[in-house]
């Protein structure tokens, strides 16, 4: 098997959908069928059922996973000889939802780190296990819960989840609301996925409601700023209260004990890390992030 065909494979695996992968790969639709199919006979098995949609079946889930490892450990192997070359100078490759929440931690690492190349890589949690298990990346910080087995995680920080009112709203004198009484109000957050918009829907959905959002975007720093210009309210996390990006209004603690964020750091256990993955999983432990102006931003 070629290696060439197994990256094609695990983008087939992963999007589950053959035009669209087409599409990714930048080949033609045939060509990469035609891969497809020589990988199943070559393995004597099919690895998709194509009835209807094509859905990965229980074989292919199991390659999947091996192919992912395997080209995980060749990837790590490549990189070990890079770094030997550089006499152990290295890179550490990071992935996190969002930049902001960790550029304090980053500043620090490159002040004390210099020769240290780090790669940024910006990825929802729900793609963060696959990262992980194929060496894309060597960590990963998430706001939300990562699922899937074989993960090394330390808890980095919980905080408290505020809603937030621009001056003169209704709600901007209350020191506290429960979500029921927010079932007709707008909402600026950030797009499916991303932490604080699946905090916002589970929060509705825990009520039998769904949230009135009037404006959904990528950029959860530009959030305050609409809430500001009284577009509407939003999740903002309590580290924000101290940053200098906060805009100003009113700060109300939402009456439910699930409205809050846990920040966590995860590295795959089955791997070895780098000497440079090392001292940023040490940085990013020792930061300060319950200390005001641990984070400069509201996302």
């Amino acid at each position: 098997m070629d290696l060439h065909a197994l990256e094609q494979f695990l983008v087939v695996a992963r999007l589950e959908h053959l035009s669209r992968a087409a599409n990714e790969l930048r080949v033609a639709q045939p060509s990469l069928s035609r891969t497809v199919a020589r990988l199943e006979a070559e393995l004597g098995a099919p690895l998709f059922d194509r009835a209807g949609r094509l859905r990965l079946n229980e074989s292919g889930r199991r390659f999947r996973d091996h192919v992912e490892r395997s080209l995980g450990e060749l990837e790590a192997g490549r990189r070990a000889v890079a770094e030997a070359a550089r006499e152990g100078v290295g890179s550490v490759r990071l992935a996190s939802e969002t930049f902001l929440t960790i550029t304090g931690p980053l500043a620090v690492f490159k002040t004390s780190h210099p020769d240290i190349d780090v790669e940024l890589h910006q990825m929802p949690a729900v793609d963060m296990h696959r990262a992980l298990r194929t060496r894309e990346v060597d960590l990963c910080v998430a706001s939300q819960p990562i699922r899937g087995d074989g993960l090394d995680s330390v808890h980095l920080n919980d905080e408290q989840v505020w809603l937030t009112a621009p001056p003169g709203h209704r709600l901007a004198s209350r020191a506290s609301v429960g979500v029921e009484e927010l079932r007709d109000e707008p909402f600026v957050i950030s797009r499916p996925g991303h932490w604080q918009r699946r905090l916002l829907d589970r929060l509705f959905a825990d009520h039998n409601l769904l949230p009135r959002i009037v404006c959904e975007g990528d950029e959860p720093a530009a959030l305050a700023g609409l809430v500001s210009a009284g577009i509407g309210l939003s999740l903002i996390p309590a580290m924000a209260r101290d940053s200098d990006l906060s805009a100003p209004g009113a700060w109300i603690a939402v009456d439910d004990t699930a409205c809050r964020r846990i920040l966590t750091l995860h590295r795959s256990a089955d791997s070895r890390l780098s000497k440079a993955a090392q001292l940023m999983h040490a940085t990013l432990v020792a930061w300060p992030w319950n200390t005001p102006g641990g984070d400069r931003s509201g996302g």
